[in-house]
């Protein structure tokens, strides 16, 4: 007997959310050194933000350059509550590991229903729009949310926003990270997907077949910021500390250097972009001055000789699969091609024998 689809799928929740448990014990428990700790947990949330993106850029094929924006309204509005709210709402519940579990679970939701309503005021207007014009509005949102954090003396203005409870939770950091996956992979695989996948290959085509493209982009811009959003919820409860300036244009620059890198549409590769974006910077520390040029000599190298990304819109080794395939079937389609000339060559001579025989055997007419 099969089991059932929505226990399997709670069997393996429960299976992910106990390993997560056991190596946030592991780092919590100082087995691990702090350094590759710190790298492990940003290359977490780099995840987080990646994959978000590639959602927009990748799946439905618009060009967003604004996502630091958002993950800014997710940082502030989460660091607000978690300073205002938090700590009282985690006295109330006892205090412990369940009242600011309950209080940092409140402050995600916060932060990633704040930055969803924000890219649902831009993604209105804005996503009738296509190509650079989008491109250039998404970087406007982004460069006026800094400029109003820079203004703002509730979150500290140009000071930055401090006294925010730090949390450096490996659990936290991933099961978000996961979640992210598990909704992103979710959407591209079902219907709606489907629809956001046509929009990016024609868009024509698809409203032409029916599809309201507009309502679509919206709800994927929406979704996508939502998780970026929560990606600013962790890095502001990661480090307890907010500045304006760590959400300028080149951070949105930064996320979109990891999924060109990876891949655009391509999970996998929006995974391993953000890991080596996180980690190459600090590999190449050793080399001090010259770090800056190699990261950057490398990226060239990449994008001239796999200019589609490590994984994009291919698996990897797809392609040499694909040339292994094509030339496997031209040897079978001339194997086949000879074998039926010699087919025909032995039909012809039986006809041909069976004709004479025919001649043979008649009578000649007086």
């Amino acid at each position: 007997m099969l089991m059932p689809r929505y226990l399997r799928n709670l069997i393996i929740a429960l299976v992910v959310i106990g390993v997560l448990y056991g190596l946030d014990f592991v780092f919590q428990g100082r087995m691990m050194n702090p350094y590759f700790s710190r790298i492990l947990m940003l290359s977490g949330i780099a995840i987080t933000l990646a994959v978000s993106l590639n959602l927009i850029n990748g799946f439905t094929g618009q060009f967003s350059i604004g996502h630091a924006g958002f993950m800014a309204v997710g940082a502030y509005s989460s660091a607000y509550f978690s300073v205002s709210y938090g700590a009282s709402l985690a006295e109330t519940l006892g205090g412990g590991t369940l009242g600011w579990a309950v209080a940092l679970g409140a402050a995600t939701l916060i932060g990633a229903v704040a930055a969803g309503l924000a890219g649902l005021v831009v993604g209105v207007p804005s996503l009738r729009l296509k190509g650079d014009y989008l491109a250039i509005v998404t970087l406007g949102f982004g460069q006026i949310i800094v400029v109003f954090l820079n203004n703002i003396e509730a979150v500290g203005g140009a000071r930055g926003y401090s006294g925010i409870p730090i949390v450096k939770s490996f659990f936290w950091i991933f099961l978000i990270a996961i979640v992210t996956i598990v909704v992103v992979y979710n959407i591209v695989n079902s219907a709606f997907g489907r629809a956001l996948i046509s929009i990016r290959e024609d868009e024509l085509a698809a409203e032409a077949m029916g599809v309201n493209t507009t309502r679509y982009k919206v709800m994927a811009f929406v979704i996508s910021s939502a998780m970026a959003g929560a990606g600013g919820v962790l890095l502001a409860h990661f480090d307890g500390y907010l500045n304006p300036k760590s959400f300028e244009f080149i951070k949105s620059f930064e996320i979109l250097i990891m999924i060109i890198l990876g891949g655009l549409g391509s999970i996998v590769g929006s995974i391993l972009g953000a890991i080596l974006l996180t980690v190459l910077p600090e590999a190449l520390r050793g080399f001090a001055q010259y770090r800056m040029v190699i990261y950057s000599l490398l990226l060239i190298i990449l994008m001239i000789t796999r200019p589609q990304g490590l994984l994009g819109k291919t698996e990897a080794f797809k392609g040499w699969r694909a040339r292994r395939r094509a030339k496997t079937r031209t040897e079978t389609e001339e194997i086949t091609a000879e074998d039926t000339r010699d087919q025909e060559s032995v039909e012809k001579a039986t006809l041909g024998e069976r004709q004479s025989e025919t001649s043979l055997g008649e009578e000649k007419p007086r």
